[in-house]
């Protein structure tokens, strides 16, 4: 969501008046007695809605004082709200607190987000006002006034005054707020549409509970929905789309919700604007000044708002180590299996050292729910929880709810799903076992799972902080440090817990490396990273503040270079990739390759439990053939790859460059070698006889195939000609030697009429049809994409001619081949590849 502030001007309205109103008789007007005047007849007065506060928080009125003061009466709810609470911004977060089976959704998972107020209307009316944050403007600009105008925001609900207050108050009831079906507090559109919510059944939802603390008030409903998933069309699978079971099953669903109301603060944090060359989550807006000559968006990071205590303010300021005033804390969901929960605590209080970094100790911690505390509860947006979910999904993930106008994290609910155990078993078993024997069965030892399990949890916590994914931190390290037992133990295989790098596939046996050097942990980026998001800068204000933290920015990288940040987001860059590790994706793909190969041969004893009908062998013989695929895409991405180092005008060099040629090179060889020829050791038939049927489709031939596809592609051929025309053809790599390079391998069977095998003829159709789907890529919806990305320029540019002359001379070869071979199956493969060639070359 963009972030921003618009003030929205509301009516406003007497309060009650001190005294009583005057008696009909009081309120006649006096007239003198005339025989010919006739008093006019009066009018009867309207009832007055709003009744004395004792009429309508009477003496049976069960009543609790909080952020509103909440009174329930029979069977109906209030909400006192106090003058001071007006046009104060408050952020409603939905969550799910009850859910039925089936859609992948679990309680404690978020619904939706917003940011509203309580505005005073017009006729003794109070309204709830959806702030948009969109755009800002201070309000002593001019300009101020037109960003008001432009940006007005929307009346979620109305409340007519029930009653005054004694304490400069209103009362409203809120029953219908709750139960009917309010945007602002149920289903986003977009998770209606994919979860077919239908209609709200008012007379099955019910308000369960409203509880209020000093800083927000926490509302449990139920609520019954129509919920009918369309039926799945031919040709489609079955489960199309998420639903859940009950609707399926009555077409009716019943789910519990918390609302929680959490009051922001009144002057928003001071932000960190946001600098790409640091790794974090960020928000924004547009904003708005008389003084500007252009438009600006303005981002800043997401984070807490650590401060030190009042007492130690002066030291921190300093640069001396202090208590924040207050901690960040997660609690553990009482769900969670008591083997487990030491560490999940370790994973978060392993971030302790990295904010001492940044000056504070003890910044964060993490402690198991007080189970017997019923002040306290889970769904209370004031708590951060790692949640726990009885659930098959292998995932974790690490969300976080901020103020929208500054950045700062308020509350954290961590999903940890129970099946991420089978995510780190499988993982570790690929990656380390030919190094750690302890990875060599599939149920480990709870020490071995309790440390995977600590490793995912400060990943997901430091999204928690703010952080995003560093998929260019494990690039930083040459691929033999990896192998050196000594370095590599010390400072570990990445230096960033965030980065997608698992565990070190490129250690070989022979190195004798242990756990420290095995599993990822928090490094000197996090460390860095932490430091610069949560330092005292001596800033007064966000662009003073971003001139000192640029400095430090520079003068680090400039000392550090594993200082690193990599996107999650760049296609291009090579050294930017999930689950990869050192600095040369060849290198360490085929230590990789070599650890794999020892895997696969060892697999029938690593899967092997009593009893198993070889679903083992299967699952973890389709992780050899995943693991082995994202080995090909590392060094697939630097075959047009452009590094991309973003910099500010004090750093030395570009930002953006081609990958080295050589290396390109080396990564097509690599391709050549280890994916066109074929990988036979891969089709081990111990393994492939005791889990597939040979009229199974070939996984491995499926991976060649979209390889192949995306090395040839139009999108990469053109970034290799975009390249060539900037830095010129001796500076990189041209497309020609890429297809000349592919081809010569593909096709070397036809020197020597060798006969081609059924692997090499799949290939070469692949090859010969993705050339026909290059030659003319306004004929495919695919192509059309690619016309639409590339600005409709491709049809003009080198590439079409480039593989037209590819198909020719291909086709004289093919032609040439065809005649000579005596193998039946390899001379009809030939006559219908060049059947291709001609039909796509004789287009009209």
């Amino acid at each position: 969501m963009l972030a921003g502030l618009v003030l929205f001007s509301a009516f406003s309205f007497a309060q009650k008046p001190d005294s009583l109103p005057k008696s009909p008789i009081d309120s006649v007007a006096t007239v003198k007695k005339d025989s010919t005047h006739k008093p006019e007849p009066r009018k009867p007065e309207k009832p007055d809605p709003i009744k004395p506060y004792k009429e309508v928080i009477n003496d049976s009125a069960i009543s609790k004082t909080g952020l509103f003061t909440v009174h329930k009466v029979d069977d109906k709810w209030y909400f006192e709200i106090p003058d001071s609470l007006f046009n104060r911004d408050i952020l409603v977060v939905t969550r799910f607190d009850k859910v039925p089976g089936g859609a992948g959704i679990y309680a404690g998972e978020i619904v939706n987000q917003q940011m509203v107020r309580f505005v005073k209307g017009p006729d003794k009316n109070i309204y709830l006002q959806l702030k948009m944050t969109i755009a800002q403007a201070d309000s002593t600009n001019a300009i101020y006034r037109a960003v008001l105008n432009s940006n007005a925001d929307p009346y979620l609900a109305s409340f007519p005054i029930k009653a005054y207050g004694p304490h400069h108050s209103v009362v409203v009831e809120v029953e219908n707020l709750f139960l009917d079906d309010n945007p602002a507090l149920s289903f986003r559109s977009s998770t209606r549409k994919s979860l077919s919510i239908g209609g709200l059944m008012k007379d099955r939802s019910y308000i369960q509970s409203i509880h209020t603390y000093p800083i927000n008030t926490e509302i449990k409903t139920v609520k019954t929905y129509v919920s009918q998933p369309a039926p799945p069309q031919p040709g489609q699978p079955f489960n199309r789309s998420r639903s859940f079971d009950a609707a399926s099953d009555v077409g009716l669903i019943t789910v519990g919700f918390n609302h929680s109301f959490l009051l922001l603060p009144k002057t928003p944090m001071q932000p960190r604007l946001f600098d790409p060359r640091v790794g974090y989550f960020a928000d924004g807006f547009t904003r708005y000044g008389d003084d500007q000559q252009r438009v600006k968006d303005e981002r800043f990071i997401v984070r807490w708002n650590l401060q030190p205590r009042p007492e130690d303010y002066q030291k921190w300021k300093s640069g001396q180590l202090v208590t924040p005033a207050n901690q960040i804390v997660y609690y553990i969901d009482p769900a969670t299996p008591k083997k487990w929960r030491p560490y999940l605590i370790a994973g978060v209080n392993d971030w302790a050292k990295a904010f001492e970094k940044a000056g504070f100790k003890d910044a964060i911690v993490a402690k198991p729910w007080p189970e017997n505390d019923t002040t306290m509860s889970m769904e209370d947006a004031r708590y951060s929880v790692i949640r726990y979910f009885a659930s098959d999904i292998e995932n974790a993930y690490g969300p976080n709810v901020h103020d929208p106008r500054s950045g700062q994290i308020l509350e954290s609910h961590i999903g940890w799903y129970h099946n991420v155990m089978k995510l780190v078993h499988d993982w570790y078993m690929i990656q380390a076992g030919p190094i750690d024997k302890r990875a060599r069965k599939m149920v480990y030892d709870d020490e071995l799972m309790g440390d995977l399990i600590r490793f995912v949890s400060s990943h997901e916590i430091g999204h928690t902080l703010g952080l995003r994914h560093n998929f260019g931190s494990s690039s930083t390290v040459p691929v033999e440090l990896l192998r050196n037992k000594k370095w590599v133990e010390a400072h570990g295989h990445t230096p960033s817990i965030m980065d997608y790098a698992r565990f070190n596939y490129v250690a070989q046996p022979e190195d004798n490396i242990g756990p420290k050097g095995i599993y990822p942990r928090i490094g000197e980026y996090d460390d860095w990273a932490i430091r610069w998001g949560y330092s005292y800068s001596g800033a007064t204000s966000p662009k003073e503040d971003q001139k000192i933290t640029n400095k430090w920015i520079v003068e680090n990288l400039s000392k550090n270079p594993r200082l690193w940040f990599g996107t999650e987001t760049d296609p291009y860059d090579p050294r930017s990739q999930s689950e990869c590790l050192g600095d040369d994706n060849v290198l360490a793909s085929e230590y990789g390759i070599k650890n794999l190969k020892v895997v696969l041969k060892n697999l029938p004893e690593w899967t092997y439990e009593e009893g198993n009908l070889y679903e083992n062998l299967d699952e973890m013989y389709n992780q050899v053939i995943g693991q082995f695929n994202r080995y090909m895409g590392h060094v697939l991405k630097n075959v047009g790859g452009i590094e991309s180092t973003p910099k500010s005008i004090e750093q030395q060099g570009d930002v953006y460059s081609p990958t080295p040629t050589a290396m390109q090179q080396k990564a097509v060889a690599f391709l050549n070698d280890q994916l066109f020829t074929t990988p036979t050791w891969l089709l081990d038939t111990a393994v492939l006889d005791k889990i597939s049927t040979p009229a199974t489709e070939e996984t491995l031939y499926r991976l060649q195939k979209g390889i192949l596809g995306s090395l040839i592609s139009a999108t990469r051929l053109q970034r290799l000609s975009f390249c060539s025309e900037r830095y010129g053809r001796d500076n990189t790599y041209q497309p020609e030697a890429l297809l000349s390079s592919v081809e010569g391998n593909l096709f070397k069977e036809l020197s020597g009429n060798q006969v081609i095998s059924f692997s090499r003829r799949a290939l070469q159709k692949a090859y010969v049809d993705g050339l026909i789907q290059d030659l003319s890529p306004d004929k495919s919806a695919v192509n059309d994409q690619l016309q639409a990305i590339l600005g409709g320029a491709y049809a003009e540019s080198d590439v079409p001619s480039l593989v037209r002359g590819h198909l020719i001379a291909l086709q004289s070869k093919l032609a040439a081949a065809a005649g000579s071979y005596q193998d039946p199956m390899s001379k009809y493969h030939l006559q219908d590849l060049l059947f291709r060639v001609n039909k796509a070359l004789d287009m009209k």
